[in-house]
């Protein structure tokens, strides 16, 4: 089973189990070609370093629209959006860190707030 990164908000609430994604295959495959996202299911990006272009996303082939949350190496949020498909979007400050899930996650984001997570590699 694939390693999981629990979220947390500032007040210690867990937001979200995300599916860790660390490799180059899973960054470039993100949620392509999935058809829908369900309210507990999404992705940790954690890229090679920090950044605004290289750590930028497409939706082409993600078919519907999902919470783009970028955060820097504190885990502070420089950037959130509701990514819609067929689009590009790129963080306006460097990012190390991305959060890609269900549109209600935008509810709980807000610019300079600071997210915590661990992993949890069994998975459950």
């Amino acid at each position: 089973m694939a390693a999981q990164v629990l979220l947390y908000n500032r007040e210690g609430q867990i937001l979200a189990r995300l599916r860790l994604c660390r490799s180059w295959w899973c960054r470039g495959r993100g949620l392509m070609f999935h058809r829908a996202l369900k309210e507990d299911e999404g992705l940790f990006f954690v890229f090679p370093r920090s950044g605004r272009w290289e750590n930028a996303i497409h939706m082409f082939f993600v078919f519907f629209p999902i919470a783009a949350i970028w955060l820097d190496e504190a885990g502070r949020i420089v950037h959130a959006v509701e990514a819609r498909p067929f689009r590009i979007y790129v963080p306006p400050r460097p990012a190390r860190y991305l959060i890609e899930g269900p549109v209600a996650l935008l509810a709980h984001a807000r610019i300079g707030e600071v997210w915590t997570w661990h992993e949890d590699a069994g998975g459950s």
